[in-house]
This record gives structure tokens, C-alpha cells and sequence, in this order.
């Protein structure tokens, strides 16, 4: 399989949502941003932020959907277009509800889970056949309460965590950039390299 050539965050634009859990996909990919010394600019016929990165030798797009979660796909699409990139070429942060903060897994195809950002590009492509980060944010234990957790900010403990999953990621990312997903996921999911 061939590595990836865009990581696209998902997120809710706006100062307000910054700090949300439903941002952990954002944070992704601002990390990444700033160990790799890429830059965000405004790419109106993308809707949304971009930014161009080396990571392990190969040139990378980073996008920020400026559409809110629900309408993600619209940007995912056209950055796919304009950029000739296949599905199977992309990797899509987001957070997770089903995994707890501090853990953060690497997956291919499947499902949306009701994540919204995932939902709206899987319609829009027809099928999920691209890559997922999970970032782990816990569930609030009912789902009555899943919209009020996802937009609120994690605690001081859970948030440490949140970063330090992200680090995680961010070590394992060079072999998946490279197309070693399976040695990716095992570094991540392990922490053996």
C-alpha cells in the first residue's frame, strides 16, 4: 500500500472550539505542524487551512476543514480532487469517544462510530476505504451526554493525556507515511518500536 499524502484534523473552527475534545483531530495536526515547521495559510477553494511538511522524506498536506465537523467532508473532497490523492492515501485525526484519553490508534476502512467529520466525508466519497487516527477523549457514560462532552474541555489530567497520545501518534506517524502501516500500528498500539 502506498503511504500518505494528506492528514486532514477534524474539528469545529472558531477560538470558542479551540480547546474542545472534539478537537483533538485540530491538535493533531497542529502538533505535527509545529514539529515539522509547517505554516497554516487560508486555502479558500479548500475550505479550509493548509499547510506543506516533510515528514520521513516525503512532502505531506496537512488541512484544517474551516466547514464545521458535520460538513468536513466538503473540504476532504476538494483537497482530494485538487491534490489527485486517493482515498486510500489519506489519514483522517479525529477524536474518539470509545477510547480513553491517552490512547490513540491507527485503523484502515470501518465505520463512522457517529463521529460527524467521518460521517460526512464517508457520504460523500461513498465508501471509508482511508486511513483514521483515533485520539481518545473517553465517553461521558450515557450517550444523552455526548454532545455537551465533545464540545466542553477535557480535564487538566485528561488533556495531559490527550497530548501525550498525540505525541505517540506523532512518533509512529514516519513509518506510516512511508506505507508501513502494520509496523505503524504496532508501534502505536504496543509503544515497542
Amino acid at each position: 500500500m502506498d503511504g500518505l499524502r494528506l492528514i486532514v484534523g477534524l474539528g469545529n473552527p472558531g477560538r470558542e472550539h479551540a480547546l474542545d475534545r472534539h478537537n483533538a483531530g485540530f491538535r493533531f495536526v497542529d502538533a505535527l505542524a509545529g514539529r515539522a515547521g509547517g505554516r497554516f495559510s487560508v486555502e479558500s477553494k479548500l475550505f479550509g487551512e493548509v499547510a506543506k511538511v516533510d515528514v520521513a522524506g516525503r512532502t505531506l498536506w496537512l488541512l484544517k476543514p474551516a466547514t464545521f465537523m458535520n460538513l468536513s467532508g466538503k473540504s476532504v473532497m476538494a483537497a482530494l480532487r485538487f491534490w489527485k490523492i486517493e482515498p486510500e492515501q489519506a489519514l483522517l485525526a479525529h477524536d474518539e469517544l470509545d477510547l480513553p484519553p491517552g490512547v490513540a490508534r491507527l485503523k484502515f476502512d470501518g465505520g463512522h462510530g457517529g463521529q460527524n467529520g467521518l460521517r460526512d466525508t464517508m457520504k460523500l466519497l461513498g465508501h471509508g476505504r482511508f486511513h483514521r487516527l483515533r485520539i481518545g477523549i473517553g465517553h461521558p457514560g450515557h450517550k444523552d451526554r455526548v454532545t455537551g462532552w465533545v464540545l466542553g474541555k477535557p480535564s487538566n489530567d485528561d488533556d495531559i493525556l490527550i497530548g501525550r497520545s498525540i505525541d505517540d501518534a506523532m512518533d509512529a506517524l514516519p513509518l506510516a507515511v512511508g506505507g508501513d502501516f502494520n509496523e505503524a500500528m504496532k508501534r502505536l498500539h504496543t509503544g515497542k518500536p
